[in-house]
């Protein structure tokens, strides 16, 4: 059984743009416009939890064709409107404030007249009835497409007649489609558009986003307890992390694996991609403050290291039912880490975490926020660059750029098409590099093979959505330069 939605224009015209800034009517409409259109119905209906797995499963099925008519653009002349309202603390001037008296900007709106007003959309492989009706009733409310004045019909159905013959749709959506609008509406920015529709010769139109070396599956563990050192410490937690799951091994009397030491038989490093442990931190929201709320263990992609029984017998070992019971009254297992005075941390600590495989309900704990797919990452903790820089001046700037195209070559990803180094964050909360002035404590603490290379945050844009995580430069494994999907 095959899957249509079937979409009626009443008043007979779709007005709706192919961008912000472009005057072409999207016409036929758009996959991924179709399915913001059904999340911002979801959101109207009280975020209602079923319909949210029905709009999950409708993100993985792949690009729907498009069953349309022709369209012709209808012409309308231009219009002249007035600005948004400007900031008072940006203007002097009455005709910067009262819109009467603002200069007309000039405006065309693009609105397509098909000569049939129903479209439909078609997937090869219908759900089943729950998730089938909650994609409906989805569709029963949402009213227009588009301009709020393009108003419409929708429903769902599943049909066993293959029907007419289609066209692929321009942009369709991914796995995290509906978390990424979600972030974008509560930080009141406009979403990044979905991810166009490829026909190549040799590639199948339904390939996913090219992808990093590391796993969108991750072990979050949660801190429950004991003083966290600050997130410019990060990189020395997460290697007091690594050991404590290496001494489970050695309790167990097992040999470490080369996916969670990093080194191979000989104690050589390895080349292959391995285990990286990264903080998990409040940034990239208004009023961020960088606290530290938990790591996560990101293991390589296909490793299966999750699902390894022997790694969950470590973590069995390693992390004893504690006498806590949570919300629903389970108990709770809990790993500690600690580290002496006098070691590589600078200080004393002991922190207790509690391991969850899935999420806990608190936003910066959320992987999905570093996994995209999205064409533009920036680091929460800066990259540290492979090798000491030689040039000067500007030229230092495209060494390190150059270093960091490499970089995203080495876990996988294409070359960026546009890097911009800083030493400052861009992600809101996360710690600059450096400030003039500053005491010393606010320095980034690295771990001793690493502690004289340079730093450098930086935003990474790519020429199309890449899946992360994104983790970039020498260290890498734990837990810096980790850089967060940006809308």
């Amino acid at each position: 059984m095959a899957l249509v939605l079937e979409i009626e224009f009443l008043a007979g015209f779709s007005a709706a743009a192919t961008g912000p800034d472009n005057e072409t009517a999207d016409w036929p409409p758009a996959a991924d416009r179709v399915f913001s259109a059904l999340v911002a119905s979801w959101a109207a209906r009280g975020c209602e939890k079923g319909e949210a797995e029905a709009l999950r499963w409708l993100e993985r099925q792949p690009p729907p064709v498009v069953v349309a008519s022709v369209a012709s653009a209808r012409t309308t002349p231009p219009f002249y409107v007035p600005p948004n309202d400007a900031r008072l603390d940006r203007t002097r001037t009455a005709a910067g404030v009262f819109p009467p008296l603002r200069k007309r900007q000039e405006r065309r709106f693009a609105v397509a007249r098909p000569e049939e007003s129903v479209v439909e959309l078609r997937w090869p492989e219908a759900p089943e009835k729950p998730t089938l009706a909650a994609l409906d009733r989805l569709a029963a409310d949402t009213s227009y497409l588009g301009a709020s004045r393009s108003l419409v019909r929708c429903r769902f159905r599943a049909e066993g007649d293959p029907g007419a013959a289609g066209r692929p749709t321009a942009r369709w959506v991914y796995p995290g489609r509906l978390d990424e609008l979600r972030i974008a509406y509560e930080q009141g920015v406009r979403p990044t558009s979905g991810a166009p529709v490829r026909a190549a010769i040799g590639a199948d139109a339904t390939d996913p986003p090219p992808a990093s070396v590391f796993a969108d599956r991750w072990l979050v563990l949660e801190h429950r307890d004991g003083t966290m050192p600050d997130l410019r410490a990060c990189a020395l937690v997460a290697r007091q992390i690594r050991d404590c799951l290496m001494s489970g091994y050695g309790r167990l009397g097992l040999p470490v694996p080369e996916t969670v030491s990093g080194h191979t038989e000989d104690g050589s490093p390895t080349r292959a991609p391995h285990l990286a442990i990264v903080p998990l931190a409040f940034v990239g929201f208004p009023h961020a403050d960088g606290r530290v709320l938990g790591y996560a263990l990101v293991p390589p992609r296909n490793a299966g290291l999750l699902e390894d029984e022997t790694f969950r017998r470590v973590l069995r070992k390693l992390a004893p039912i504690a006498d806590v019971r949570g919300r629903s009254g389970e108990m709770v297992r809990e790993l500690t880490v600690s580290t002496p005075v006098g070691t590589a941390a600078e200080a004393a600590f002991k922190l207790t975490f509690q391991p969850r495989f899935e999420g806990s309900g608190r936003r910066s704990l959320d992987p999905g926020l570093y996994l995209g797919p999205a064409r533009r990452f920036a680091t929460a903790t800066p990259i540290v660059l492979d090798r000491h820089l030689k040039e000067r001046g500007a030229a230092r700037v495209d060494e390190i750029r150059a270093m960091i195209e490499s970089a995203c070559e080495r876990i996988g990803l294409p070359r960026p098409v546009a890097v911009v180094p800083d030493r400052h964050a861009a992600v809101e909360g996360a710690p600059s590099i450096r400030i003039e002035g500053a005491p010393a404590w606010t320095r980034w603490r690295s771990p001793a093979e690493l502690a004289s290379r340079q730093l450098t945050h930086a935003v990474l844009e790519f020429a199309e959505p890449v899946r992360g995580p994104v983790l970039l430069g020498a260290g890498r494994f734990c837990g810096l330069g980790l850089c967060r999907a940006l809308p």
